[in-house]
């Protein structure tokens, strides 16, 4: 279970996470209201390990149990940009985590699907998320690769590790205008955060920027190739 250290004052954290809004997020060029009014009112500090409680509103990614990360605040805020959400949309999240980003979605949109490879850490985010009072927030144990059939089709899915391949089955769970976010690359060194429209006629596909994230595990990686 996560465990919140009652270290600091509650004004402290607003003041951190206002901070790291403005400087790391607004500054760094993203401006879309609903994004920077989420990442204002999340409590990252209750996302982190205990032993990186005062670096939770710096913008870096921090480790978390599992030998898993939770990403730098500006990456979670431009894959949800990215994304280009509204508040009646349906997303589906691919790796959920500490559950920091599923929690930003939460406060964005209608309602939240998150599928988590690894047992403890679904069942931890999915009650620190229950706890916080996410109630459009699912979270569910399972391959991310296969997506969540009973709930498609989504208005955008954002997968946040890296991807040697695009998931087929996720493309096929995602609506006609939608987009998919994702890194995509073999290695760790060598990724790119990609946005894929799906329309009447295939996917298009357009380069954000170069990222680092942790390895997507499961059954993407049989028959590994790379789709960029």
């Amino acid at each position: 279970m996560v465990t919140c250290a009652p270290a600091a004052k509650p004004d402290s954290y607003r003041i951190a996470r206002e901070q790291m809004v403005r400087k790391g997020i607004e500054g760094r060029g993203i401006h879309d209201p609903a994004i920077l009014d989420a990442m204002r009112k999340v409590p990252r500090h209750l996302f982190v390990r205990p032993d990186s409680i005062e670096s939770a509103y710096s913008d870096s990614a921090l480790p978390i149990k599992e030998n898993q990360t939770i990403s730098q605040p500006y990456v979670v805020a431009l894959m949800t940009a990215t994304a280009e959400l509204s508040s009646t949309d349906k997303v589906l999240e691919i790796g959920t985590g500490s559950g920091y980003q599923a929690a930003v979605l939460g406060e964005i949109v209608r309602e939240v699907y998150s599928i988590e490879i690894i047992e403890t850490l679904a069942r931890d985010s999915g009650e620190l998320l229950n706890k916080l009072g996410y109630q459009n927030v699912q979270v569910k144990h399972g391959d991310g690769y296969q997506g969540w059939k009973e709930a498609a089709p989504f208005d955008a899915i954002l997968i946040t590790a890296a991807a040697p391949k695009i998931p087929e089955p996720l493309i096929n769970q995602l609506k006609v205008g939608g987009l998919l976010v994702m890194p995509l690359g073999q290695t760790r060194t060598s990724q790119e955060l990609i946005a894929l429209t799906k329309t009447e006629n295939g996917l298009e596909k357009r380069f954000v920027t170069h990222v680092i994230f942790v390895p997507m595990t499961g059954e993407v990686r049989n028959n590994e190739g790379d789709d960029s």
